[in-house]
């Protein structure tokens, strides 16, 4: 998952509000999301290759969600999969912040990464680069391959179009729409993470189009304050084109 846009307790009728692109190599095999037959009220997609699931919704308003801290020089090929973190949390009932702190305690047997974990009355970031847990006050947030809020383009670009987009609610439309912009940031604007100049023009855009890569799902996930999650994801395929598009309801 590259780019999470949330809103916290910042619309009276949805208490939590999710706009992520997930972007990974097509060739990753990926199950796309629905309920998890022995996990009873999880709904997520799945890294077939990894384990676990990079954003999913369980029973209780519990949410979760990770991206990857971009850092290529840092990389172990021996590290333990990310995306147990958040399969792990929404399969249980630990409080957020009693879960994050038992994941920072091991955190360093894993690549970077960034996490947020919801059980619907708190919403927890941690990063195992950027240091303590911290708990979020009410507000619109943007998390990209850094850290929470770093002013990178497409997330300065994507947070302003979700403040204007949640006017918009129950209408999902626009958070699709802020989604799908593939525009290219200036170069004197981009980060330097470590990638090559091209991979960083690539990579700014909210919408990933590169070869053999690029944004493989959009996901807008809804809270309303009447206990009910909607979970609305479309699949991309290479070349941007369409796949299958699902939408599910839980109750809290």
């Amino acid at each position: 998952m590259c780019l999470i846009l949330l809103a916290w307790r910042a619309h009276p009728d949805y208490p939590l509000v999710v706009a992520a692109n997930r972007d990974e190599f097509f060739s990753r095999p990926t199950a796309a999301a629905a309920p998890w037959p022995e996990a009873r009220g999880v709904f997520a997609g799945r890294d077939l290759q990894g384990g676990g699931t990079w954003l999913g919704i369980g029973r209780g308003g519990r949410f979760a969600a990770l991206t990857n801290y971009r850092d290529p020089a840092s990389q172990r090929p021996d590290a333990a999969s990310r995306g147990t973190l958040v399969a792990d949390f929404l399969r249980g009932d630990e409080r957020a912040p009693a879960y994050v702190d038992r994941v920072s305690a091991h955190a360093v047997a894993y690549n970077g990464f960034n996490l947020l974990c919801s059980d619907g009355d708190r919403l927890v970031w941690f990063s195992n680069v950027g240091g303590s847990a911290r708990e979020l006050e009410p507000g619109v947030y943007g998390l990209c391959n850094h850290l929470l809020d770093t002013p990178w383009p497409k997330v300065q670009a994507a947070k302003s179009a979700l403040h204007e987009g949640l006017t918009a609610l129950p209408d999902d439309a626009p958070l699709f729409d802020l989604l799908r912009d593939d525009g290219i940031h200036p170069d004197e604007d981009l980060p330097r993470t470590g990638v090559s100049l091209e991979w960083e023009r690539l990579l700014s855009a909210a919408f990933v189009r590169a070869p053999g890569y690029g944004t493989r799902s959009s996901t807008v996930v809804t809270m309303a304050a009447d206990g009910w999650t909607t979970f609305d994801e479309q699949t991309w395929f290479e070349g941007a084109a369409p796949g299958p598009r699902v939408r599910y309801r839980l109750r809290r």
